[in-house]
């Protein structure tokens, strides 16, 4: 089935007032992406148009260990990606769930648009390991009780609740408490401005594994489903891959630095 741009999850905003969260939504669209963009971003809003509407498979009953078939996973999205001809081009390997991942990506767009003057830079996440419990919903999150995954200070998927800094005006992109501030460290935020968030087969066979192993199955699936369930259940707009770590390479060979 495609991928529908305009489909939006509500989210609990948990602890809103003292978190200072707001309710936010997955779903970014191609619109509310392009307002995020700098002046000049032609490549980059001409390729969040084309990943919104590339077909996106959530509706899976079982899938393998390994996949071997390109409709297995979002392969139009993601050739999407390696073609694109804007740059620079940033890939980043992120692992680590409590780590300053979403910053870190942050920080660099930051100083390639405005910096470095790159309003067609493009991050891309390679995301697996513990960073990899990000990319599902909220409702994957409580069935499965994942924070007892080892999901550090985790309780729920605060990545991607926005921020109050996520309503500021983008055009003051100065504002310390703003938009681009580390107030606003979220995926949703991210997405707006054209970073991608590539999910991993691999890790969602092997969170469907631990699932298992602890315990963690209420409706006793086999991996095969079980794997197919987390799949259907990676938030709006993320690609997924049939692994990051063997996405890497081909990212680099169409010109994306690595960054870690």
């Amino acid at each position: 089935m495609e991928y529908d741009a305009r489909r939006r999850m509500a989210l609990i905003a948990m602890g809103a007032t003292a978190g200072g969260l707001i309710m936010a939504q997955t779903s970014v669209t191609a619109a509310e992406s392009k307002s995020w963009m700098p002046d000049g971003a032609s490549s980059l809003r001409a390729l969040t148009d084309r990943l919104a509407k590339a077909k996106r498979r959530r509706d899976f009953k079982t899938v393998p260990m390994i996949l071997v078939d390109k409709d297995q996973w979002d392969h139009e999205a993601l050739n999407e990606i390696i073609a694109y001809k804007g740059s620079p081009k940033q890939v980043w390997d992120n692992t680590d769930l409590d780590g300053p991942w979403l910053n870190l990506m942050r920080n660099s767009l930051n100083a390639q648009i405005w910096s470095f003057k790159h309003p067609d830079f493009l991050a891309v996440s390679a995301t697996h390991g513990m960073a990899h419990l990000a990319l599902f919903d909220q409702a994957t999150w409580d069935k499965y009780q994942l924070a007892k995954l080892g999901a550090g200070k985790q309780t729920s998927n605060t990545f991607i609740i926005e921020q109050k800094a996520g309503s500021a005006d983008p055009k003051n992109f100065e504002d310390p408490n703003g938009a681009f501030s580390p107030h606003d460290n979220s995926i949703p935020a991210l997405q707006r401005r054209g970073v991608v968030f590539l999910a991993c087969h691999n890790a969602i066979w092997e969170t469907a594994e631990k699932l298992m192993n602890a315990g963690l199955n209420p409706d006793n699936l086999s991996q095969e489903q079980l794997s197919a369930e987390l799949t259907n259940h990676l938030v709006d707009g993320v690609v997924l891959t049939p692994g990051a770590v063997a996405t890497l390479p081909e990212l680099q060979l169409a010109g994306f630095q690595y960054a870690k």
